[in-house]
């Protein structure tokens, strides 16, 4: 699948969601969401043939939380849902590594090759920025309006998940194992 295909099937639906609120509020950007994830997940599939644990949660997880905010017009379940995502993959990582499992190693491992340390202590960092997500939006979402936490939703994740994952490089680099005469 082209770049440009993936992130449009990643960042769509948070687009429509943001666009959705501007004009109709949370109520129906949450369906839309919910209705954006679900064409993603499936036009995913179509493309690919298969579909990644962490795309396929966090679609199950906001159509369970969307589902509710839409139902009982409420909209604390969808701002709990990144809460609960975060949590859950740094709980699964972090619960991974406790037990000799570097749980990003499988998901991962086809795109890098990195020794078993490498793998551990990326799993480890990873799991303690899903678990300050989860803080993060708690944070974030009780302490300002509606608006600005979808704003944040939007705007704020990504670039902070972008910075972390380019903080990773040197951590990257130092375990990378040599392939074919070239070092990652």
């Amino acid at each position: 699948m082209n770049s440009t295909v993936k992130g449009l099937l990643d960042f769509g639906p948070l687009l429509i969601f943001f666009f959705a609120n501007a004009r109709w509020g949370i109520v129906a950007a949450t369906a839309a969401f919910m209705i954006a994830i679900t064409i993603a997940l499936a036009v995913s599939y179509w493309k690919t043939r298969k579909v990644s644990t962490m795309q396929l949660v966090t679609a199950v997880v906001v159509l369970v939380f969307g589902g509710m905010t839409v139902a009982f017009r409420d909209e604390t379940f969808i701002k709990l849902k990144p809460t609960i995502v975060n949590a859950l993959f740094g709980v699964i990582l972090l619960g991974g590594v406790l037990r000799g499992r570097a749980l990003l190693q499988p998901i991962l491992g086809s795109v890098m090759k990195m020794s078993d340390e490498g793998w551990r202590l990326l799993s480890i960092r990873w799991g303690f920025f899903f678990l300050t997500m989860a803080a993060v939006n708690e944070a974030v979402w009780r302490n300002v309006s509606t608006d600005a936490w979808v704003t944040f939703k939007v705007f704020g994740f990504l670039p902070l998940t972008l910075l972390f994952t380019m903080s990773q490089i040197p951590l990257i680099s130092k375990h990378a194992i040599e392939e074919e005469g070239v070092q990652i």
